[in-house]
């Protein structure tokens, strides 16, 4: 089916924060309005933290530091006048982050050891004679510095936002040379050192401002990739948040709403199953999907006409060709050996039904299905059947793999209509059989082979996923994984913040 659109599969390793309700103060009465949960455990914020440093380079490089005007009465020289212009960064380099989850706060990081030279020109003059300010000395400043930064996590507007007001700068060395003099006189010294005040302070301001910028880009950033990876066409998922996010010292857990968008209608979650004890700790991503979440998106991707299937002559000669135990029909055979055309179409002719089990998860679905022979208009077979089937998915070497266990094939109704003629019990034997031996399992393959596709369109085998694991269990499936940074978001992610 070409154009299938399936939730597990498209969620799978998505960043899933995004934007619509307002926000709820308590979590637990979130959880009833809760299609998708997104666990992130501590080991996979230390991969992310390994990631940092690129970033507060960036806010580093990225800032732009204002001029400076001023001016200061000192003894002996009087009043001094100064003023400083295109302050920027160079040779910075920085040493290691840490950081830890702070229960029901945020996250804690420090950035120590970083070290950059800032250069720029300043104008000044003192006591009785002046500078003239259209003349530029150059000078340079030596930092050392440590950064600390406390982002407490909440929900703004639906998305998980970050307040980094919390911003700390720790000079452990902050050396102003004026023309690359590292022994200036006592007069320049004692301009140096009341000027380097005001200057620690601007270079504060603007790398925390910078940082809270940063932080905000990236915010938009994973939240616009996130939402962008969970539609297709005109079918996508609103991915909003219930309330702020929940840290303990050992994940950090967002409640998404998890709502299927589709001809401008929404769907509702309100008995969401969804308990906190439902995830565990030992993998580093966690998601939660319900099957309220999924029959939704099931149920559009039907209306959209996205199961559909057409099988040309070449896949049929090639799918009959192991042969089956019930005989086929004279006027089949002669169909699918002839020296015209063939072609099967199938279709889902009702709303498929999904329910999640611990074994898999069941799908009934009502399949018609016509058989075109030699280029004709009318088809030559028609019938219509129930299928029920249990399936279990998994990912490995970057492919999508599902499996069937059938349930249940019933066949409603078997004719050909050229003939007027309704088929006998060895016919519809006949259908059975090759619905259950031939159709599901080809099925099956062609989904495989298109979640993958669509995975691979928004970017997941761009991903190291290590281990996947889809647990499926009483109306939910949980999705958990090991992975290793994404480079190329970090590297899109950079490209955007520096532009």
């Amino acid at each position: 089916m070409p154009d299938v659109f399936h939730p597990l599969l498209l969620l799978l390793l998505s960043s899933l924060v995004g934007p619509t309700h307002s926000c709820l103060k308590d979590p637990a009465p979130a959880y009833k309005l809760t299609g998708i949960v997104c666990r992130l455990t501590y080991d996979a914020a230390a991969v992310l933290n390994e990631k940092t440093t690129k970033v507060v380079e960036a806010a580093f490089q990225h800032a732009r530091y204002p001029s400076m005007q001023g001016e200061k009465s000192l003894l002996v020289v009087g009043r001094v006048l100064y003023g400083l212009d295109n302050l920027e960064i160079r040779n910075l380099s920085i040493g290691r982050s840490a950081f830890e989850l702070r229960p029901g706060e945020g996250i804690g990081l420090e950035i120590s050891n970083v070290s950059a030279v800032f250069s720029g020109t300043i104008q000044y003059g003192y006591g009785s004679w002046l500078v003239n300010v259209q003349q530029s000395v150059d000078f340079e400043i030596e930092t050392q510095i440590d950064l600390g930064i406390n982002p407490r996590l909440y929900c703004g507007k639906s998305r998980v936002a970050a307040d980094t007001s919390d911003c700390y700068l720790n000079f452990h060395k902050f050396h102003l040379y004026l023309q690359g003099d590292k022994e200036p006189n006592w007069l320049k010294k004692l301009f140096t050192n009341f000027i380097t005040f005001t200057v620690k302070l601007v270079v504060k301001g603007q790398i925390c401002k910078e940082i809270n910028k940063v932080t905000d880009i990236l915010a938009d950033f994973v939240q616009d990739t996130a939402a962008a990876f969970v539609s297709d066409g005109g079918i996508s998922v609103d991915i909003d948040i219930n309330t702020g996010p929940v840290i303990t010292a050992n994940y950090i857990e967002s409640y998404h709403k998890g709502l299927t968008n589709y001809n401008n209608t929404v769907s509702v979650i309100s008995e969401s199953v969804f308990q906190p004890e439902q995830l565990t700790e030992h993998r580093m991503l966690y998601f939660w999907l319900s099957d309220d979440a999924f029959r939704p998106l099931v149920a559009a991707a039907h209306q959209d006409g996205r199961f559909r299937l057409n099988i040309s002559s070449e896949e049929l000669n090639r799918l009959f060709r192991p042969g089956l135990s019930s005989t086929v029909p004279q006027h089949i055979q002669e169909c699918l050996m002839g020296p015209g055309s063939s072609e099967l179409r199938v279709w889902s002719s009702s709303v498929p039904v999904l329910s999640t089990f611990p074994s898999g998860t069941r799908v009934w679905a009502q399949v018609s299905a016509e058989l075109y022979c030699g280029g004709q208009t009318a088809p030559t077979l028609c019938f219509q059947t129930n299928v029920s089937v249990e399936v279990t998915v998994s990912y490995s070497d970057k492919k999508v793999f599902l499996h069937g266990k059938l349930l249940q094939i019933l066949v409603l109704r078997a004719e050909l209509p050229t003939q007027n003629q309704q088929l006998n019990v060895d016919t519809q034997e006949f259908i059975r059989e090759a619905v259950e031996k031939i159709g599901i399992p080809h099925v099956l393959s062609v989904l495989s082979v298109e979640f993958t596709r669509l995975l691979d369109k928004q970017g997941t085998h761009l991903f190291d996923i290590f281990n996947p694991e889809v647990l499926h269990r009483d109306g939910y499936v949980v999705v958990q994984m090991d992975f290793g940074f994404p480079h190329h978001l970090l590297v899109d992610f950079l490209k955007k913040t520096l532009q």
